[in-house]
């Protein structure tokens, strides 16, 4: 059967279910064994049934796969259109997975959007990797909610016995891990636990340990990088970005250990450690020049983080007008309302807002209407091709235009080369860093470029 006719025959089934307004009513045991609200085996019936496949399986252990699915994108469903809408996407899952899962298998409602499988007869990961996919299809497909339809897509995670675990909470940790990195990598992946799996989350385990220490210690440092002038190279200011080099992990790129910092959950403390650290060097520097100082989507989504902004900086006695603060599109996507709320806490104390990465994003000019930007930062990607590639020279024109009719200043990303400044500076853009004029520098040297830099005049 096609996912295409699967998705029909599970429509079909649910809505004859549906229709029969008298059921006869579950035993208790039943009951113990089935999620309520769509009728699936529950977490219990799972464990129960994958305890049985290794009790089963112990002096002759087959293989057998576990899988788990998490919805991406069901919270704002279920905030734009209602819990009763999600409920009934949630029935229709359910209906699907009935329809395309292998003879003896078994699905189960873990809870909220996330579901998982038993699959005694997926032996290997190129069998598992399939059944993901057939589940994927189907899952993608629309759902009916009477007078609208919705998409949705999925995350998957699987795990084979006995390598992923020989117990049912060992296995189901292994789908799990598998299920995080699928989120990690973008969502609507699949992907099935193995050694390289193991050893990445084992690594990403001892830097987020490591890093909570050197947090503590102030192991991890700010580096600064001048934003300039570009007609007349005169600094105005310096960004301010992580830098970590751990006595055994050795040097940490800062991709890798905010991501991890924000997926663990405490991006916040280095944050606020890092802003203590770069307001108190700011002291140092003449006035004229501000700090810029990059926020995470997961700050965007705290209600305490402009109060923590404006108490640091206090503390440390810097003005707020000195500061500058970057924030991406993608971090706003999170929760725009909180996000909007954060800026204008901050823009009303004097704080400046840059849009960073600009035209990366998926919506950048609705951002630019909605929020009360100062800044916007043209993304590396289109500096680094602007002398041998059209379209990226008109996509810099146009943004330049636009953000001057909207009494926006623009700062272009990543200037590596005379030829690139002067073309920037022809297009109209004013400001820019990179490595034309500096790499990001420690104290010490950025103490030094700025003593050369007055020199100099």
């Amino acid at each position: 059967m096609s996912n295409r006719a699967a998705v029909a025959q599970a429509n079909v089934d649910y809505e004859k279910a549906a229709s029969q307004l008298i059921q006869p009513t579950p035993s208790m045991v039943e009951m113990a064994y089935t999620d309520a609200l769509t009728g699936m085996a529950n977490r219990r019936r799972l464990e129960e049934t994958i305890n049985r496949l290794i009790d089963d399986r112990a002096d002759d252990p087959a293989p057998f796969t576990i899988g788990i699915l998490d919805l991406d994108g069901f919270k704002p469903i279920n905030d734009l259109f209602g819990h009763s809408a999600g409920d009934e996407i949630l029935k229709q899952i359910a209906h699907r997975l009935k329809v395309c899962l292998p003879e003896g298998s078994l699905a189960a409602r873990l809870g909220g959007d996330e579901f998982a499988f038993a699959l005694p007869l997926v032996f290997d990961e190129r069998s598992a990797r399939k059944i993901g996919e057939d589940i994927r299809s189907i899952v993608s497909a629309p759902y009916d909610l009477g007078d609208r339809t919705v998409r949705l897509s999925g995350s998957f995670g699987f795990a084979i016995h006995p390598f992923g675990g020989e117990t049912f909470s060992e296995i189901m940790g292994s789908a799990d891990t598998a299920l995080y990195r699928s989120k990690k990598r973008g969502r609507n992946e699949i992907t099935i636990y193995s050694n390289s799996v193991a050893e990445e989350m084992k690594r990403a385990t001892q830097i987020e340990q490591a890093l909570r220490q050197a947090i503590i210690s102030g192991d991890v440092k700010p580096y600064f990088q001048p934003i300039v002038e570009i007609d007349s190279g005169d600094t105005v200011g310096f960004e301010a970005l992580a830098r970590w080099t751990d006595a055994e992990l050795g040097f940490v790129p800062p991709d890798v250990f905010i991501l991890i910092a924000e997926e663990r959950g405490f991006v916040g403390s280095l944050s606020d450690t890092l802003l203590r650290q770069s307001a108190t060097i700011a002291l140092q520097w003449p006035e004229n020049l501000f700090l810029s100082f990059n926020l995470s989507s997961m700050q965007l989504m705290d209600p305490t983080t402009a109060d923590s902004i404006l108490r640091i900086v206090g503390e440390v006695g810097l003005s707020p007008k000195r500061l500058e603060l970057e924030i991406t599109e993608t971090a706003i996507m999170g929760d725009p309302d909180m996000a909007f709320e954060i800026v204008e806490q901050l823009r009303a104390k004097g704080v400046r807002i840059s849009l960073d990465d600009f035209g990366t994003g998926q919506s950048s000019l609705g951002r630019l209407r909605d929020f009360n930007f100062d800044k916007v930062k043209i993304d590396r990607s289109f500096i680094s091709s602007i002398e041998n590639d059209r379209p990226s020279e008109h996509i810099i024109r146009a943004i330049i235009a636009m953000c001057a009719g909207l009494d926006l200043k623009v700062i272009a990303e990543g200037i590596e080369k005379g030829g690139q400044a002067k073309m920037l500076l022809n297009l109209g853009c004013r400001s820019g860093q990179g490595y034309l004029y500096s790499k990001a520098m420690d104290v010490s040297e950025t103490m030094k470029f700025i003593e050369e830099s007055i020199q100099a005049k």
